[in-house]
């Protein structure tokens, strides 16, 4: 057990550490975890993330996928455009002239079903490598973190 000193001694060191570095650098591992298990069906993390929730979605406006993924209208348009190059996802009329929708195609579906398989082996690799229990209090850990933390929108505000 740790005495009272060791433990605020580790507190402070650890508030000298940046906290977007140390996450970044984690998120930069992770990412390549996946993408390396992701590479045989030709996706990207990124690129399955989205196909997946489209899928997910069924036909949907890209603005509610935007705000479904976090991300913002520009940021989804780049996204969107290698899955549908390459026949995944096409983009088709919405329910009146000026809208449109976002829906996941056949060969999307197959190819999402590819990389679920894929997926959920990179999962089963890092809960083997880090331990079920580490990974269930990482993300227990992050979503109190979300939930402390306000959502800022592109121009600084937040929703508090």
């Amino acid at each position: 057990m740790q005495s009272k000193s060791a433990s605020n001694t580790a507190a402070k060191a650890a508030t000298k550490v940046c906290t977007h570095d140390t996450l970044r650098r984690l998120m930069r591992r992770l990412s390549h975890h996946y993408d390396a298990r992701l590479r045989p069906a030709g996706l990207k993390t990124t690129q399955y993330s989205l196909l997946a929730r489209i899928v997910w979605l069924g036909p949907v406006r890209p603005v509610d996928l935007a705000e479904a993924m976090g991300l913002d209208a520009s940021t989804l348009t780049r996204n969107l455009k290698p899955l549908i190059a390459a026949g995944w996802v096409e983009l088709g009329a919405g329910p009146d002239a000026r809208s449109r929708l976002v829906s996941a195609t056949e060969a999307g579906r197959q190819k999402r079903a590819e990389a679920r398989l894929l997926w959920r082996e990179a999962q089963a690799s890092l809960d083997a490598q880090l331990g079920a229990e580490r990974v269930a209090a990482l993300h227990a850990l992050v979503d109190e973190s979300l939930q402390l933390l306000p959502q800022v929108d592109d121009e600084g505000a937040s929703d508090d």
